[in-house]
């Protein structure tokens, strides 16, 4: 009798489980989306908050406001972990998509610099900040939530989905570029055509924020509150996961440069390096985002498989190998195929991180602190490398030493390697306790 009441908890637990995975997903699309708007489309409005210096120099501005923005990812993930691990993770989801709305029509409708001066680009500033502190918080709030929900058996399969949705939001933006530049001349999109895509990000976060209020709480959340489990605190949470803090912080900083290089900044390398058309990036661009979101489920489902650290070790350490010679080549590229092929190439190789980011860092902590510990170290890692990753990769181009980034992220890599080989599998040793 008891197998038969298992049995029936878990075909009515499935499509709860689905049901949640699809809702945490919908939201981190949208998030993302947002987020990645400013960088695909900053091309075009570099020179409307930013008209002074040459197209090297407004690209560094923007790239400088960008990781401006990863700065406050920092106290968004603080505030949002504690509000998370406090009041729930469905909560903080739906809280952090409304800041994200709110900052996207904030850049849709600020005017440039020609009609209200300095006070377009310390506009611009102020929405990032809003929308920095609205992706630290989702960041880790999904990365749990999803985690908890999925399972234990297809932790990292389903779990993977998170990475999905980043790329897929991502991929979004980058649609909506290519979408604009085949309709819209490149005067009308410097013009106005740019604020279209922050309208289409604060329109569907509305939307995410009615699915979202509409989820259900994890059961590990639950469990938590209604043992009566003391809520982590700050100091707590690195005094008592010092170790486990410390790895987030390294892995993310390598895994985000990473990230960051092979995608948004690569969509500038191919314009400002390589040689192509801004329409032809975009085109290249996009195309290597869909095989990176493709593949992420599957490497996802291979962490269940054969353990998240041999997953971690391969893509820190052949990340480390490739860097250079895919950056070196692609920068030699003339035709647009070859410089996809090797781009997705490393993409391939991060995918061994990006699938199982999510996982692995839940797994580390118990309940009580899990957002937070999430969410904090990973915003401190990406907010000092990822999001500096444009800016530091322009600025050797600036000096003349353009290969100095192609070193940096290499040793970066190294050192990802080292950190996820010290690790144990968290798979094996998952401090996520229900199914």
């Amino acid at each position: 009798m008891s197998d038969d009441t298992a049995d029936q908890d878990r075909q009515v637990q499935a499509p709860n489980r689905l049901r949640a995975i699809l809702g945490g997903s919908a939201g981190n699309l949208v998030e993302w989306y947002d987020w990645f708007a400013y960088a695909a489309f900053s091309i075009y409005f570099a020179k409307v908050f930013f008209p002074a210096g040459d197209q090297t120099a407004q690209f560094m501005k923007t790239a400088a406001v960008f990781a401006v923005g990863f700065l406050a990812r920092p106290v968004g993930a603080w505030l949002m972990g504690l509000y998370a691990d406090r009041a729930g993770r469905r909560a903080a989801l739906t809280l952090a998509v409304a800041l994200m709305s709110l900052g996207s029509l904030i850049i849709a409708v600020t005017p440039g610099f020609d009609r209200i001066g300095a006070a377009a680009p310390a506009i611009l500033l102020a929405a990032r900040i809003l929308q920095g502190l609205s992706v630290g918080g989702e960041y880790g709030a999904s990365a749990t939530y999803m985690s908890e929900m999925a399972g234990k058996r297809r932790r990292g399969f389903w779990s993977s989905f998170q990475y999905v949705t980043l790329i897929m939001g991502q991929l979004v933006a980058a649609l909506v570029l290519v979408i604009l530049q085949n309709t819209l001349t490149a005067e009308q999109l410097s013009a106005w055509g740019w604020r279209i895509p922050f309208y289409i990000g604060a329109a569907l976060a509305v939307i995410v924020f009615w699915i979202r209020s509409g989820l259900e709480e994890s059961q590990s959340f639950e469990k938590a509150r209604a043992e009566g489990t003391p809520k982590g605190t700050t100091l707590a949470m690195f005094r008592e996961h010092p170790r486990e803090a410390l790895a987030i912080i390294g892995l993310t900083a390598a895994g985000s440069l990473a990230f960051y290089a092979y995608t948004t900044y690569m969509l500038k390398f191919l314009t400002n390096t390589t040689g192509f058309s801004k329409a032809t990036a975009g085109a290249v661009n996009l195309a290597t985002l869909v095989g990176f979101m493709l593949v992420q489920p599957l490497f996802g489902w291979l962490s269940d498989q054969w353990g998240r650290r041999r997953m971690l070790v391969f893509a820190f350490g052949a990340g480390a190998i490739l860097a250079w010679p895919i950056f070196t080549l692609v920068a030699r590229a003339n035709d647009p195929v070859m410089a996809f092929l090797l781009i997705f190439a490393a993409l391939i190789v991060q995918s061994g991180y990006t699938s199982i980011s999510a996982v692995v860092k839940a797994e580390l902590y118990p309940a009580h602190v899990r957002a937070l510990g999430v969410a904090l170290p990973y915003a401190l890692g990406n907010a000092v490398f990822g999001g500096t990753a444009e800016y530091v990769a322009l600025w050797f181009k600036s000096i003349g030493l353009e290969s100095g980034f192609y070193l940096y992220l290499a040793g970066m890599m190294a050192m990802g390697a080292v950190i996820a080989f010290s690790l144990r599998d968290s798979a094996r040793h998952s401090r996520i306790l229900e199914d």
